[in-house]
Order: C-alpha cells, then sequence, then structure tokens
C-alpha cells in the first residue's frame, strides 16, 4: 500500500484525485458532491446539465425556436438552469468543506454565457471553474470577476505559455492547478496538435515535466499539475510524486467515475464498459468540433467510419482524371470523377447506399436513402450546442450564424448523441438499452477496458464513490 499525502490547492489541502468533467449529463450534481465529500475534487459538468421540474422529475430539453439563433438561446438558458441545479445539489451533497469546480469546454455554444449565468445565480457554492476544449483566454477574466479558481485544461507546455503570456500572468493569485491531459489516453476531445501523431502514442513524463519546467520560470512552483488521461492505479505513477522534475501533483479520473452507485450513466452504458478489452477505445476525427475525441468503438463509430470510407472527389466539370461522369440525386444531375472511383460508386449504390451527399472538401459520401434522411433532419434541428459546428455549418457568431462552409455530412450531432446515451431507458428492457448505448457516441479514455481485468470490479461488483476513492488512496 502506497502512502499518498494530502496536496495543497487553491488554498486548501485536499486528497490528489480530481473527478474530471463529462458532460452531457455525466458529471452530475450527485457524482460531484460525494467525491467533494470523499475528500477529492468534485467537477460538476455545465455541458447541458439536467434540470428537474417541482416533483423531481428532469426537464426534458426540447427546442421551440423557429431559428437556430432562437433554439441557441433556449440552449444557453437550458445550460444556465441545469448548471446551477447540479451545483445546488453537490453542494448539498459536499458540505461547506468540499472543494467543487465547474467543468466547462471552451468550444461549447455559449459558454461565457452559460459560466456567467451560473456564477451569478449560485454564488458561493462553486470553488473553481476547469476548462479546456480551445484556448480559454478568458478564463481567467471570468474567474477574477466571481472570486474562483481557474483550472486550465492544456496538452502541452506550450499551450500553458502562450496562455500565461497573453492573459494568465495577470491573475496568477487565482490560478488553482493546469490540468495536463493527455491527448492520446484521455477520454472525450483530446488536444493533439497537427505536427503528433494519433497513432503514436507519446510519454507523459517528458511532457509534464516540461511544463512543470515552463510554470517554474514563471514563478509558478507551488501551484499543483494534474495528470489526466490513462490514470488508473496511483502505484503505476509512484515515480511521479515527491519528484522535483514534476513538483506538486494531482491525478483526474474521468473514466473510473463512470462506474460507481452514484454515476448518473445508464445500466446499459456500465455495463458495456465492463464488456471493453484493449483497444475498443481509439482516437477518431469524427466530432463536429474538428478535434480528435477518445470514444469506443461501437456501431455508432463503426458506422461514421464506413461513411466516409464511401467517400470519392468531384468536380462539376471534367478535369484531368475526372473525366467519368455519373448522375446523382433525383436528377441524375451530373459530376465527374475518375473511372476507379466510379466502379467504387457504382458498387455502393448496388448494397443500397444510394443517396451521395457533398462534403465541404469536393467530396461524395454515398449513404442509405435513410441515413440520408436523418442527417438532413439534425442539421435542419441543430440548436447552436457549440461554438462552431461542422455539422451543421453552425456559427454563434453573426452576423449570418455560419461558418461559411458546407455541413458535412461525415459528421454527426454531437448534441443529440450525447444526450441520447446519457438518457437510455434502462426499463425498456435490456436488449432494447444495449442497442442504444451502441448506437450512439460512447467517450471513454484509452484505459476503459481496465473494467474487465480489475479484480476491484470482480463479480460484478459496483463501489460507491467513496470506496472508489478509498481503493485509489491504496494506490491500486
Amino acid at each position: 500500500m502506497m502512502s499518498i499525502d494530502t496536496v495543497r490547492m487553491a488554498g486548501r489541502n485536499v486528497l490528489p484525485l480530481v473527478e474530471g468533467g463529462k458532460g452531457v449529463s455525466v458529471s452530475t450534481g450527485i457524482s460531484a458532491g460525494h467525491w467533494a465529500a470523499a475528500g477529492g475534487v468534485g467537477t460538476v459538468s455545465a455541458v447541458n446539465a439536467d434540470s428537474y421540474d417541482e416533483a423531481g422529475n428532469r426537464i426534458p430539453q426540447i427546442y421551440s425556436g423557429r431559428t437556430r439563433r432562437e433554439r441557441h438561446e433556449e440552449l444557453i438558458r437550458y445550460a444556465i438552469d441545469g448548471g446551477i441545479t447540479q451545483v445546488k445539489i453537490a453542494r448539498e451533497i459536499a458540505g461547506s468543506n468540499g472543494m467543487l469546480n465547474v467543468n466547462l469546454l471552451w468550444e461549447m455554444g455559449g459558454a461565457e454565457l452559460v459560466i456567467e449565468g451560473i456564477l451569478e445565480q449560485a454564488p458561493g457554492l462553486i470553488d473553481g471553474l476547469t476548462c479546456g476544449a480551445g484556448m480559454p483566454y478568458r478564463l481567467s477574466e471570468i474567474a477574477a470577476r466571481h472570486n474562483v479558481h481557474y483550472y486550465p485544461i492544456v496538452s502541452s507546455a506550450r499551450a500553458f505559455n502562450a496562455l500565461w503570456k497573453r492573459a494568465y500572468h495577470k491573475t496568477a493569485e487565482l490560478l488553482g492547478a493546469v490540468v495536463y491531459e493527455d491527448p492520446w489516453r484521455a477520454g472525450g476531445h483530446n488536444g493533439l496538435s497537427n505536427t503528433e501523431n494519433p497513432l503514436q502514442p507519446e510519454d507523459p513524463y517528458p511532457r509534464v515535466a516540461a511544463l512543470r519546467k515552463a510554470m517554474n520560470q514563471f514563478g509558478l512552483d507551488s501551484v499543483p499539475i494534474i495528470m489526466a488521461g490513462g490514470v488508473w492505479w496511483l502505484e503505476e505513477w509512484a515515480h511521479w510524486f515527491n519528484n522535483p522534475e514534476i513538483g506538486p501533483i494531482v491525478f483526474q479520473f474521468g473514466t473510473r467515475p463512470l462506474l460507481t452507485q452514484e454515476s448518473p450513466i445508464p445500466d446499459a452504458w456500465k455495463r458495456r464498459l465492463r464488456q471493453l478489452h484493449e483497444g475498443d477505445v481509439y482516437l477518431n476525427r469524427f466530432s463536429p468540433t474538428g478535434f480528435y475525441s477518445s470514444a469506443v468503438n461501437n456501431s455508432f463509430m463503426r458506422n461514421l467510419r464506413g461513411r466516409s470510407e464511401r467517400q470519392v472527389a468531384y468536380s462539376s466539370e471534367p478535369v484531368g482524371e475526372h473525366d467519368t461522369p455519373h448522375g446523382i440525386g433525383a436528377r441524375k444531375r451530373e459530376v465527374w470523377m475518375t473511372a476507379a472511383d466510379r466502379e467504387h460508386v457504382l458498387a455502393w449504390e448496388a448494397a443500397g447506399y444510394t443517396e451521395a451527399m457533398r462534403t465541404p472538401d469536393s467530396t461524395l459520401v454515398f449513404v442509405t436513402p435513410e441515413e440520408s434522411r436523418v442527417i438532413v433532419a439534425d442539421q435542419v434541428a441543430c440548436m447552436g450546442c457549440l461554438s462552431e459546428c461542422r455539422f451543421s455549418n453552425w456559427s454563434q457568431r453573426g452576423p449570418n450564424y455560419t461558418n461559411g462552409a458546407k455541413a458535412d455530412p461525415r459528421s454527426f450531432c454531437i448534441q443529440k448523441s450525447l444526450q441520447d446515451i446519457a438518457h437510455v431507458d434502462d426499463s425498456a428492457g435490456q436488449a432494447a438499452a444495449d442497442e442504444v448505448v451502441d448506437h450512439n457516441l460512447m467517450f471513454g479514455g484509452t484505459n476503459a477496458w481496465r473494467f474487465g481485468n480489475d479484480p476491484f470490479y470482480a463479480s460484478g461488483f459496483t463501489p460507491t464513490v467513496r470506496q472508489l476513492v478509498e481503493q485509489i488512496m491504496t494506490g491500486r
């Protein structure tokens, strides 16, 4: 058994364990509150959190606005109401001494309006803001206005250096910690740069050591680094403790809290976690954000991969090797492609993939008529859950509220899929619930397969949050 001490963070002593924020409706007030009550740092997700009516029933997020902008404003109201609801629940469970942070994605739709709304209407309940998925330069300004600490999420020393020099040096006293989120191992959206190979994970140690060196140069020697991504047993990280190259270190757990009694995810999702094998979680670039993300390779992901594989380049007139015509659409309007590509297209059409959909890259993807209808309907129903969405071409920036590109059918409506998997109706029967989980986006860290062979979870054991925290503190 390891001897693991508390760490000084944001002026308080806490266990070096942070619950990773997971939206939509996954890192709730219940899970975060219990994590904080157990001595760690609980995290409430502000990404479209659930709110409830007076009877305690979840309020469905239904959009009635006629335009995307109107629906976007509805989404912001839902997000603020849900965030306040979950923060209040978390604080009631955690008590006045528990440390509670709120997690938001900088690239989510209306991010600044949402977090400002939550902070203004839930004063004194939140200790800090954790933020990633982009470069949140204004995070420190928001934290300073409300006198809370802030925790930027970065994947390299270079990213933190840019944030510090542009903004964070002005509010150094409120920097609670810096989260290093490993871009190869963490679940959800990851910060891989264009120079990094998604198929060749790098050792996090030298990357975190470089981050510490940069922080020390700015006088941040005592500010902890939070290691996020790939953390399971702390004994596997023993050489990071009391290490001057790493400095004060805290560990974030995003995947493991999914399988607890307080975790709000449906039973079907929890069952699937126990069935994963090594390699079942992989990096992909189908997200409408444009970022890489780490998700379970289920039917949903295989369908997206197949959609992109049924793709050919085309031109509106014969150019070079694009000398072979092919009619697409109800009117069989001619486009031009290579002869070899047309042979592929004929085979796809024979297999039922008869609908050609244009992408922003002058390519066509071929899907079934039913899939085409769903894609178009989802694009039309866009409610602006992201600041920029390549799937629907939405942008929250006026005056046109479009990113200027064609809507991209190779992606998907992330809001719809995350809402569906978070709110599976287990009462519909195991087979039906498992089907929903298999056909929606299921984020997870690359170590999620370890649920199946960790003896802690043997015989179907599901711990409480406190039992999980106690187990983690043993080192394994």
